[in-house]
């Protein structure tokens, strides 16, 4: 190769000026055609749809060195190089290939990050979660890449695979909590069983979710503490999320005394009816007479809320209340209280004295104390 006559055959330097010529054109056709789409490509109306937009910025992305060794590949078909250059050229030509393609996976997992691949009216995407899967995402697309560029240039990976192997698990089991923690978070992002701004009730709390980090949750409860919970130990448990609650079923009971008559406890599962359905924001299910309890003929009603906001639940209740009272009233029945009744059997009461105030004395005012 560095024989002085093989650079003196004049063949060699027209093929090369060939080469290099040919590599220029259509480096500046290819820069050229690129820009044209991308400009082509920003002309769409924004909101119809998310792939022009997607295309372009990938585009964007395409390195110069791809389009070199691009116009390198097409060059060659124009000109008769040694075998030599040829397979330098084909290893180069991989080389940038691969780069290329990592570099539009990059640029894709970042737009998705950064929310643009997002659709107009959809929930915001968790940054959190994005950011720890766009972490993973790329470590895995760099590695792949380098790995198969180690191997086309003929460098035994297997060994390293087995290393990097070896030492992930490692770093696995010495982490393991925190990468528990870091998989349900992910997990959170993905599944989304709650989001921020939920009011959420697991065990003995409940309140509103105020963020969800990499290894925890928190959450402002309804006394006012921030609660901050593991999101493994979260998912664990059975949670109750009100805000993506449609309807309330409401269940209530009250009593009537026991010598309500049976035409008018008859007449108050009738009032009571009419009254749920005289009021907006609530639907009528049923109102029964349930059965004869301990001191009162218990009535079970049911009514569905047509709205998750609790204050308009309360709202709703307390007319409920109000006209069940109202309605009482009218009938001449009255609400049932706790009675006890006791018998003495056998023998005779034994007397109870009771002090009796003299005349004169109930007759002078009572003097307080100063």
């Amino acid at each position: 190769m560095w024989d002085p006559t093989y650079w003196m055959d004049g063949r060699l330097w027209l093929n090369l000026a060939v080469f290099l010529g040919a590599t220029l054109v259509f480096h500046l056709l290819l820069r050229s055609l690129i820009g044209l789409i991308r400009r082509r490509l920003d002309a769409f109306p924004e909101g119809r749809s998310r792939w022009p937009l997607l295309i372009s910025r990938l585009l964007g992305r395409t390195s110069g060195l791809l389009l070199l060794a691009f116009s390198m590949l097409l060059a060659l078909k124009l000109s008769e190089l040694p075998p030599g250059w040829r397979n330098a050229l084909s290893h180069g030509w991989f080389i940038a290939l691969a780069l290329q393609v990592a570099l539009w996976l990059d640029a894709g997992v970042r737009l998705w990050t950064t929310g643009v691949l997002q659709r107009p009216g959809r929930t915001p995407l968790n940054p959190v979660t994005t950011s720890l899967i766009s972490i993973v995402v790329l470590i895995l697309i760099w590695s792949v890449m380098l790995l198969s560029i180690l191997a086309n240039l003929g460098v035994n990976i297997t060994a390293l695979v087995a290393s990097l192997g070896v030492g992930g698990i490692a770093v696995a089991l010495a982490v393991q909590t925190l990468l528990s923690d870091l998989f349900a978070s992910m997990s959170i992002g993905v599944d989304k069983p709650f989001e921020i701004g939920d009011f959420v009730v697991f065990g003995n709390e409940a309140g509103t979710v105020e963020h969800i980090g990499l290894k925890t949750t928190r959450i402002r409860s309804l006394s006012g503490e921030q609660v901050v919970c593991s999101n493994t130990n979260l998912l664990n448990q059975t949670l109750h999320n009100y805000k993506r609650m449609n309807t309330r079923r409401i269940v209530f009971k009250f009593g009537l005394a026991f010598d309500t008559p049976a035409d008018r406890v008859r007449e108050v599962a009738a009032r009571v009816r009419q009254i749920i359905e005289g009021i907006e924001g609530t639907r009528f299910d049923r109102a029964h007479f349930l059965g004869f309890e301990e001191s009162q003929l218990a009535f079970e009603v049911v009514h569905i809320v047509q709205s998750a906001d609790y204050n308009v639940y309360m709202d709703i209740q307390q007319e409920i209340n109000l006209g069940l009272l109202q309605a009482l009233h009218e009938l001449e029945v009255r609400l049932a209280y706790p009675t006890r009744r006791l018998e003495f059997a056998g023998g005779e009461l034994p007397p109870v004295p009771v002090r009796t105030q003299p005349a004169e004395e109930a007759a002078q005012p009572a003097v307080q104390a100063r």
